[in-house]
């Protein structure tokens, strides 16, 4: 078994598809360790985005991601990460296979309506981000 973090993104929850996307989670044998729904500062969205801080779309991110609430959730499942990545599509939702989460519900590359993360490492970096120990079960 392993965890993977997952986000469901301000367009999404503002567009009333968290059930939506929470249900998918379940249906594709993923076990849900821990859940909240919180508001990011712009501060913490740019700690928690700083990987990508070069990148000409960092303040952009950071905004739109503190401009709302948002779901974040640790998941287990076999191949967790890889799983995920597979259920959420491809970042541009123009691309991404009918039947995605992204392809499904996604209005654009930037408002892509979900996070995962894209290895096992940075799967706890981003766990340990958002939960304390105790808040998993």
């Amino acid at each position: 078994m392993s965890r993977t973090f997952i986000m469901i993104k301000p367009d999404a929850v503002r567009n009333r598809h968290a059930g939506e996307i929470i249900a998918r989670i379940e249906k594709e044998g993923f076990k849900i360790l821990g859940m909240k729904y919180v508001k990011l500062a712009e501060n913490d969205a740019k700690e928690f985005y700083k990987v990508h801080a070069a990148r000409p779309f960092y303040g952009e991110l950071c905004r739109d991601m503190s401009a709302g609430p948002i779901v974040v959730a640790a998941l287990e499942r076999e191949n967790a990460v890889l799983h995920w990545r597979e259920v959420i599509g491809a970042t541009d939702p123009k691309e991404a296979a009918p039947g995605t989460i992204r392809a499904m519900y996604a209005e654009s590359k930037g408002a892509n309506s979900v996070h995962g993360s894209d290895s096992d490492e940075n799967a706890n970096s981003e766990i340990t981000f958002f939960f304390k120990g105790f808040e998993l079960v």
